[in-house]
């Protein structure tokens, strides 16, 4: 699995600045990401996947279950871990799978990892009776924190469950950085935001941009490319909106296209879910696509609002938002 050397980094990081950068990491842009890349996911720990899996199969997110599985955690506030389990078909053909389970975590909650770990394995285990592997991607700063094995021993008793790990800040930066495999950008994005978590928006920039050419080496598919980019732009925020305009416009040069509207298909895509939910509670009876379409653009008329509030020119909501000048004016 990933290589523990320690590397310096292409980018030096830099050891003070006047303003100190707090990262904002969206969970959402995690779950996304790893279903969007979740096949050079599996290349990326076993060089053997393709024989191991049959990639011609979908993948089957089975997030309404882990939920019913795993109801959320009380007392877990200031904790940030992303779940998922998926369903992945063998080469051996048929039916036959078995079940991928990933826990990336952040911050906190150190001393549930191991429990949780292992209690999710045997409720899956007990549900479905398939193999399962399971993968404990840990994005946290605490180099002394690498958690591995679950173990019980009582009277005679006794039980151990190891899972894989990947600690991101043991990871050799070079070798990510020559590896091929798209996933290898995701890390890598993970790894530098860590690696240079209190860096000013123009380092940030630079960073960003660098990454941005590593990715368009890797030659992927539009549609990866765009995925991976949206988590690429949006993982760590800038301080500033205004630099983000700037990393657009550098992004646009380097490959055509600005980076701004695969977040904005985030974000509609929770405005939907949203418009739902309000479609409903305000009783509407004009049809369910009404309701969608009412509740989706009232939340998008949200959006645009916190974004005027951040200072963004309008021209530049308009042109995310699809909204009218006028209706955003008026905001």
């Amino acid at each position: 699995m990933g290589d523990k050397e320690s590397d310096d980094a292409v980018i030096p990081e830099r050891k003070k600045y006047s303003k100190k950068k707090v990262a904002k990491r969206d969970d959402e842009l995690w779950k996304g990401i790893l279903e969007d890349v979740f096949g050079d996911f599996l290349r990326f720990f076993f060089p053997d996947a393709d024989k191991l899996f049959d990639m011609s199969k979908k993948f089957v997110f089975l997030d309404k279950e882990f939920n019913r599985l795993f109801p959320p955690e009380r007392n877990t506030a200031g904790v940030r871990f992303v779940d998922k389990l998926v369903k992945v078909h063998l080469k051996e053909g048929g039916s036959k799978f078995i079940l991928v389970h990933v826990e990336i975590q952040g911050q906190g909650g150190h001393e549930d990892l191991r429990t949780r770990m292992f209690r999710y394995f045997y409720r899956a285990k007990d549900k479905h009776n398939v193999s399962i592997t399971a993968f404990a991607i840990l994005i946290d700063s605490d180099k002394k924190y690498h958690p591995k094995i679950y173990k019980e021993d009582y009277l005679g008793t006794k039980l151990s469950y190891e899972f894989n790990t990947y600690k991101l800040l043991d990871q050799n930066e070079q070798k990510l950085r020559a590896d091929p495999n798209p996933f290898a950008i995701v890390a890598l994005v993970a790894l530098l935001a860590l690696k240079n978590k209190n860096a000013d928006d123009d380092h940030l920039k630079r960073i960003k941009i660098d990454l941005t050419k590593e990715l368009i080496k890797r030659n992927v598919s539009k549609e990866k490319h765009i995925k991976i980019m949206d988590f690429l732009a949006y993982y760590v925020n800038f301080n500033k909106p205004e630099m983000m305009l700037k990393f657009e416009k550098e992004v646009e040069q380097l490959t055509g296209r600005t980076t701004a509207m695969g977040v904005r298909e985030i974000l509609l895509d929770r405005a939907t879910d949203k418009g739902r939910v309000e479609g409903r509670n305000e009783g509407l009876n004009e049809g369910r696509s009404e309701g969608l379409l009412l509740g989706s653009h009232r939340a998008t008329l949200k959006i645009a609002l916190e974004m005027k509030k951040d200072g963004f020119p309008i021209d530049k909501i308009v042109k995310l938002t699809k909204l009218s000048v006028k209706e955003v004016e008026v905001l």
